[in-house]
């Protein structure tokens, strides 16, 4: 009797067969981005803050939230199971800005930097030769884009594309010391909820041209204009779609271009069209237990907060289905990568609102990419785990670029010339208590995912009772992450557990 042959010796067969006989697929896609590298491609990575995957509803999920994207995605590399490198913007951002994780980048706490390598080891300085610009939205996203200025030709300020007012003239004249002339202008002009402020005269002049520029705009925006997280810094995102979508077409090519918007980070404040979508729709989430990181949100509190996140992806994704227009009218998708993709995800189960919390549950760390080809048509789907890591090389990759050898990422599947590995391992870090240059072994929250299992490791959370948590879930089997394996399971557990600390340890090494 012949013995059946398995997948895994399958591949490794495939591995000494010549390419045409192991796999005629990935030797039809070799040549196609073969050709394409022959050409100058532009890239383009659009990034939606903290826009979760479990919230697509062409993925599965149960309220039409992103109806544009849905029909784009008909001609686009769609990617199942991808994973952002951190779970806030910081470490997620700097990981996709440099195809290494968090704990190799460093970008480790809120607001925080790369080490001094990766000042000129990133998107940026890794596309020489190409125009290369970038904007956010995110005050946090620009510290680190800021980091890269002297890689780039071109960084919009942050403020450039919010809704002018004076504050903008403190942010321009004080540009190194924003955050101390931002206090003192807020002491001086603006109105706080108790009614004063140090100026009582100027502030009320303030307070009325404010009120004056916003007025036509608030009907727009029932639940009011959107807001960095200051009430006095708003922004609406066709500001930032209609300029970004004018400007690329009168920049030099090749370009790659870096545009993380804001929205739908919240605070949550969609159009006028899309409020009110989900009320009362009769959509329940999967019942889940609370916690260990809960913030004590009872259900009501959290349905609200999801609908009113599910209608700011509506505002999401009809933004990009006009961003998606300028590029198909104006020819760029004809020789453009464009990339849509997030830093992080959101959540609101188990007691926990947003992603301020240490937990790593699929809504906070899975999140979306989908990649679209010049001239594709068809839409392909890849179900294998990816990590925000791999959208760099990639990049690189199909426009023909060397892949410099500090990127940890890998090339993405289809346009890699071999079969994804099985085996391969993706991992997530939180480690927002460290200081970028000690060991990460005074707190953390980490992850990997590896094949259809995950494990979560949490350690040094004293405050919580927690010296050290393990939990091992089977994603394919159980989504929604309802039940923990880790007695059922100790074998794969400790096999997972074992070899995210070999890696922990690796990268501790440096700094001990």
């Amino acid at each position: 009797m012949k013995k059946r042959l398995s997948r895994r010796d399958f591949l490794k067969l495939a591995g000494v067969l010549p390419l045409s006989v192991a796999a005629p697929g990935l030797l039809k896609m070799t040549n196609r981005v073969q050709a394409l590298q022959s050409m100058q491609q532009n890239v383009i990575v659009v990034v939606y803050d903290a826009f979760s995957a479990s919230h697509l509803s062409f993925l599965g999920y149960r309220r039409e939230t992103t109806p544009n994207l849905a029909k784009l995605s008909e001609r686009a590399v769609i990617y199942y199971r991808h994973y952002a490198g951190g779970n806030f913007t910081t470490p997620g951002t700097a990981s996709l800005l440099t195809g290494t994780l968090p704990w190799t980048h460093r970008a480790l706490v809120p607001n925080g930097t790369v080490i001094e390598p990766f000042v000129t080891r990133n998107i940026f300085s890794a596309f020489q030769g190409y125009y290369r610009l970038a904007y956010t939205h995110n005050n946090w996203a620009n510290k680190l884009l800021e980091q890269f200025q002297d890689e780039m030709d071109e960084l919009i300020p942050w403020n450039q594309l919010f809704l002018k007012s004076y504050d903008s003239f403190i942010q321009s004249l004080f540009k190194k010391d924003f955050d101390i002339a931002s206090v003192s202008w807020v002491r001086d002009l603006k109105i706080k909820e108790e009614g004063y402020a140090y100026s009582l005269f100027l502030s009320h002049v303030y307070e009325a041209l404010q009120d004056r520029k916003v007025a036509d705009l608030e009907g727009t925006f029932p639940r009011g204009i959107p807001t960095t997280g200051r009430a006095d810094i708003n922004f609406i995102l066709e500001t930032a779609t209609d300029w970004i979508g004018s400007r690329l077409i009168r920049i030099q090519q090749p370009f790659v271009g870096y545009f993380h918007f804001l929205p739908p980070h919240g605070p949550y404040r969609t159009r006028s069209e899309f409020y009110n979508r989900f009320n009362q729709d009769g959509f329940l989430p999967v019942e889940k237990p609370e916690d260990v990181f809960t913030q004590k949100l009872t259900e009501e509190d959290l349905l609200q907060k999801r609908m009113e996140y599910d209608e700011f992806l509506l505002y999401v994704d009809h933004e990009f289905g006009r961003l998606m227009n300028y590029l198909e009218e104006s020819g760029l998708l004809e020789n453009t990568w464009v990339v849509f993709t997030s830093d992080h995800g959101e959540m609101f189960e188990r007691g926990i609102d947003g992603h301020s919390q240490h937990a790593l549950y699929e809504p906070v760390v899975h999140i979306p990419l989908l990649i679209f080809e010049p001239g594709q048509k068809t839409r392909i789907d890849v179900h294998t785990p990816t990590s925000a890591i791999d959208v760099l090389p990639t990049m690189l990759h199909v426009t023909g670029h060397q892949i410099p050898e500090w990127i940890e990422g890998e090339i993405l599947p289809p346009y890699r010339s071999t079969e994804v590995d099985p085996e391969r391992s993706v991992y997530v870090v939180r480690a927002n208590s460290n200081g970028q240059f000690e060991p990460l072994n005074r707190r953390a929250s980490l992850m990997i995912v590896k094949g259809r299992y995950k494990l979560l490791y949490y350690f040094g959370y004293e405050e919580r009772g927690i010296d050290e948590l393990i939990k091992l879930y089977d994603i394919e089997a159980d989504p929604e992450e309802l039940v923990d394996l880790y007695v059922s399971h100790r074998n794969i557990a400790e096999e997972l557990f074992k070899e995210l600390k070999f890696k922990l340890d690796e990268a501790n090494q440096p700094y001990l």
